[in-house]
């Protein structure tokens, strides 16, 4: 799986996520706290609740100092009254002058000789005690809770929205997990033409990159797997009638010698020979036809350690060339010894050359040369076979196996074998790659 930046990375996406959610809850929090805030003190300004409320709890106090026949000295019964209303606090004047402050009980304000003031947010209730009538002041938290509550709800509706965009991020990559769950169980009905879906570059997709590198892989895998299957059933069926065909002449021939059918002695040793050569023929495709399971097999090649390519290549060449001299075909060896080094299995490399050597005396023209040269890059060494092919009086049985085993022998090895036909022409060019060789000890 490809690495993924930190950038790039789920992590680093949720921590945005969470930046992002944060901050734009938290805008909607300061705007909602506004809004709530504004919206409360219109509502108190305009509906006079601070006055109504006032008049209602001097009232009460009224009715306490009454039933309880208080005067404007009893102030611990006054400080007894204001904590049972817990959102109130009153001031007490006579004749102008403080001397009661509900917030100050223990201190007596008489001596400090503090005025009234004439505020215009100030609002003096006279209140009849016992003794005398005095002035009260008063003011409440009567709105606290209204704004607690607000706050609170506030809180809730910012904690919810911030859960909300949370979710919604999230929600896209459990999208994403989904659709690339419900791809890969297409996949695994069979539909290995589908595409898995790959969006962005975190880890998923990463993750979805590989799967789809894999569908590929496997899908190529089933495609030369269906390939080999088709070409080897092709193969088994060709050879079969190939070696009926042959079969069926000298199961013929060898009824007519037993029934002694024959006119003469020369006519025997003729079906003798005809049989020899169909016999030989049988020979040589059950011979292609093994080696055709060898190199097809799964099997893993042991390559042989790096060798010059004059060292594996020298003396099989000129056995190749004295064995086609003695068939009756002139070579012409042009070869250029360099020091590339290659990897090869010699059983394969013998194979290869025997069957060339085969189809060379087969199909070649002896009346023209048998070209045999070197070809050099700078990743490879190759061997290069240029023969006229002959002009056959009759159509040859030919499966085309022997090819197909060269090149399968070749691709075992890591090389390649291309063959062409131009105008009579027939060329077929064997290439190795090149290794580094590695001195031993």
């Amino acid at each position: 799986m490809p690495m993924v930046r930190k950038r790039d990375s789920i992590y680093f996406q949720l921590f945005q996520l969470l930046v992002l959610a944060a901050l734009v809850s938290g805008l909607f929090f300061l705007v909602t706290n506004w809004a709530g805030d504004s919206l409360l003190n219109w509502f108190y300004i305009s509906s006079n609740y601070e006055e109504k409320k006032n008049g209602e709890y001097i009232g009460k106090l009224q009715e306490y100092v009454s039933q309880n026949q208080l005067s404007t000295e009893d102030t611990k019964e006054l400080t007894e009254w204001v904590r049972r209303q817990r959102v109130v606090a009153l001031q007490l004047y006579k004749n102008g002058i403080l001397v009661y402050n509900s917030e100050y009980p223990e201190q007596d304000m008489e001596a400090e000789q503090i005025e009234a003031g004439d505020y215009e947010w100030t609002v003096y209730y006279p209140v009849q005690f016992s003794d005398e009538e005095a002035e009260i002041s008063i003011y409440g938290m009567y709105s606290y809770q209204y704004y607690n509550y607000a706050v609170i709800a506030e809180l809730l509706l910012s904690f919810a929205l911030f859960v909300g965009i949370v979710m919604l991020g999230i929600r896209y990559k459990i999208r994403y997990i989904r659709k690339l769950s419900s791809e890969i169980e297409i996949l695994e009905g069979g539909d290995l033409d589908y595409e898995i879906t790959v969006t962005g570059r975190d880890e998923l997709a990463a993750l979805a990159k590989g799967l789809d590198d894999m569908r590929g892989s496997f899908r190529e895998k089933v495609r030369q797997e269906a390939h080999l299957v088709a070409a080897n059933h092709k193969m088994i069926t060709e050879m079969s009638h190939d070696i009926r065909t042959p079969l069926t002449t000298v199961m013929l021939y060898t009824e007519i010698l037993r029934k002694r059918q024959v006119k003469s002695e020369e006519q025997f040793w003729e079906y003798i020979d005809k049989i020899d050569q169909k016999t030989r023929r049988m020979k040589q495709l059950t011979d292609h036809l093994f080696e055709y399971a060898l190199v097809t097999g799964e099997t893993e090649v042991k390559l042989e350690e790096p060798e010059s390519f004059e060292t594996v290549f020298y003396d099989l060449l000129s056995e190749t060339c004295a064995y086609l001299e003695q068939s009756g075909f002139h070579t012409e060896l042009k070869f250029e010894w360099k020091k590339e080094t290659v990897r090869v299995n010699m059983e394969f490399v013998i194979r290869v050359l025997d069957n060339i050597t085969s189809n060379l005396v087969k199909y070649a023209d002896p009346a023209f040369p048998i070209y045999i040269c070197s070809e050099h890059t700078e990743k490879s060494a190759g061997i290069v076979f240029e023969n006229r092919s002959r002009k056959l009086e009759k159509k040859t049985d030919s499966t085309g196996i022997g090819l197909e085993n060269i090149k399968k022998m070749m691709e075992r090895m890591n090389g390649t074998c291309a063959a062409e036909e131009r105008e009579g022409c027939f060329r077929l060019r064997l290439s190795f790659p090149c290794t580094e060789r590695q001195d031993r000890v």
